[in-house]
């Protein structure tokens, strides 16, 4: 390739990203808790919509999702024209980072926050400026304190990944109100309905100019296969995120899916009711054989060894009994498993498996 043909500044820095695995060699009865997939899969509604859609296949979508758009609003009591749905939250992340940074600019997130991040920092030519987190909690002064007249987002989980821990309202409000002028704060709700009662920000979208919120469909809600999220914010910003949106990122199927399953919350409550019963027993199951962990407020717990040696040796074991989880060395957590949160069967599988390994079975 010539050398004057060079791609923008960034992108080259950019490590591709490693989805959970999915598959052993060699195991059959593989029980996949790596991806924060939810165990009992999409709602009946959900999976009706996907097979009726299969009659509109020849058809092109429209292209202002009106229609789920104003489910989301429905649910959610929000105003469906402050609402952009991409193809996951990450689309509605991305967009951000093109609208909003470029070269010359910095974009902030934590220590042990989502690796796209930095991803999308690079993707647009921005700085990446990483924050140290307090015991794998969110440090907001430390958020603050990081912030210059070049900052122009800060990406915050909450609940966050990895780690599974969160702040509370008021520190996000304060970071909020702290942030330069120039800076949005966008909070990555991906996690959000796994806290009874959380409103993801919305309460501070609606007081605020500088703050937009993502969610996605893909935990909660099953529909990590068809990618699916959404986002809302102050009208402007929407406005300025569908100037760069591809008018038919989301299909038929998609938008037909995804507004079936935002209208059957008594799948949401039972997926709720089922992770929050069965995360905090995997948590005590875990710690009970000397592999403790923070109090998670998502559909997975990250368990911590003593070191990344006996994190990896964890692992082969767990592979070994067809159990595959998240290595989160990648994050800086090498002594640090993430775990999702399965049915009662495969909990039970996990702890026995990591009983077995600190018992001495190898």
């Amino acid at each position: 390739m010539s050398e004057q043909i060079k791609p923008q500044p960034g992108i080259l820095e950019i490590e591709l990203y490693k989805s959970g695995a999915s598959k052993i060699e060699g195991v059959t009865d593989v029980v996949k808790l790596s991806s924060n997939e939810n165990p009992y899969g999409a709602g009946e509604a959900a999976r009706d919509a996907y097979m009726r859609a299969g009659h509109d296949l020849h058809r092109y979508p429209n292209t202002d999702h009106a229609s789920l758009r104003g489910a989301i609003g429905d649910q959610y009591g929000l105003n469906p024209e402050q609402i952009i749905c991409g193809v996951g939250s990450d689309e509605i992340l991305t967009l951000l980072a093109q609208a909003y940074a470029g070269p010359g600019d910095e974009v902030i997130y934590t220590e042990h926050g989502f690796s796209m991040y930095p991803i999308f920092a690079n993707m647009v030519g921005a700085t990446p400026v990483k924050v140290p987190e307090r015991d794998r909690v969110v440090d907001v002064d430390a958020i603050l304190n990081a912030c210059t007249d070049r900052t122009r987002l800060v990406y915050l989980a909450n609940p966050a990944n990895p780690t599974g821990t969160m702040i509370g309202g008021n520190a996000v409000a304060r970071l909020a109100a702290g942030l330069p002028e120039q800076c949005l704060l966008v909070l990555d709700g991906a996690y959000a309905e796994y806290v009874e009662g959380y409103d993801g920000g919305v309460r501070l979208v609606d007081g605020r100019s500088n703050v937009v919120m993502t969610r996605t469909f893909s935990k909660i809600y099953g529909l990590g296969g068809l990618r699916i999220g959404w986002g809302y914010g102050p009208q402007e910003i929407i406005d300025v995120l569908n100037r760069l949106r591809q008018p038919f990122n989301l299909s038929n199927t998609q938008l037909a899916v995804a507004e079936a399953a935002v209208r059957d919350q008594a799948h949401v409550e039972k997926s709720r009711d089922n992770n929050t019963r069965l995360r905090a027993w995997m948590a005590e199951a875990l710690a009970e054989h000397g592999v403790p962990s923070d109090t998670s407020c998502a559909n997975f717990i990250l368990a911590r060894f003593a070191s990344a040696e006996e994190a990896e040796g964890a692992d082969a074991y767990l592979r070994s009994q067809g159990l595959l989880v998240r290595q989160t060395g990648g994050y800086g957590l090498p002594q640090c498993l993430r775990i999702t949160v399965g049915d009662e069967s495969s909990c039970r599988r996990v702890a026995h498996a990591i009983g077995q390994f600190k018992g001495g079975a190898r």
